[in-house]
């Protein structure tokens, strides 16, 4: 008896970031189809391991690279740094979003995880922490103390490259 399989699929915006402006149409269907493959794998997040910044900054440079508002997510991690879920937890505006840490802690006991990354964009391409950046980053991760949850670092992503907040001495 033969047996066919189907594949799920499911709609995928396009990144906001015009290619077709500066590279050639055979370039930008090779970067779409580079980024398809990327946003594959990440969505296998299973098999991701963060044993470095460098890890983290890639890793989410491509969650949150092209978006067009400020996003904040939340990569919830096992004890052995396995991801368990990410999460886009937060969005707002151009220029800021609301960010509760509570929810931060109630995502990391539901799931189980042992520590976090967290991480923001800034659609203005502005690649340095601000103080409320910084503020946000200590009451996170005083919150995810009282329950024995580490926070490993703090990811900024903008105009195209991320900064590990833990190597800038964020905390």
């Amino acid at each position: 008896m033969a047996t066919t399989t189907t594949r799920r699929t499911r709609a995928k915006t396009t990144p906001t970031i015009e290619l077709d402006t500066i590279l050639t149409v055979a370039e930008s269907r090779a970067v779409y189809k580079a980024l398809r493959i990327l946003d594959a794998k990440l969505e296998r997040d299973d098999n991701t391991l963060f044993t470095s910044p460098a890890i983290a900054n890639a890793y989410f440079a491509c969650k949150l690279g092209g978006l067009a508002a400020e996003a904040f997510a939340v990569a919830y991690l096992n004890a052995q740094n396995r991801v368990i879920e990410t999460r886009i937890m937060f969005t707002g505006t151009l220029t800021q979003t609301t960010v509760h840490p509570r929810e931060i802690v109630k995502a990391s006991l539901a799931l189980g995880a042992a520590s976090v990354v967290i991480s923001h964009n800034h659609p203005s391409g502005d690649l340095r922490f601000s103080d409320a950046d910084r503020s946000l980053t200590q009451a996170i991760k005083q919150a995810l103390q009282v329950v024995d949850v580490r926070l490993h670092d703090h990811v900024l992503v903008a105009g195209g490259k991320a900064i590990s907040g833990a190597l800038y001495g964020l905390f």
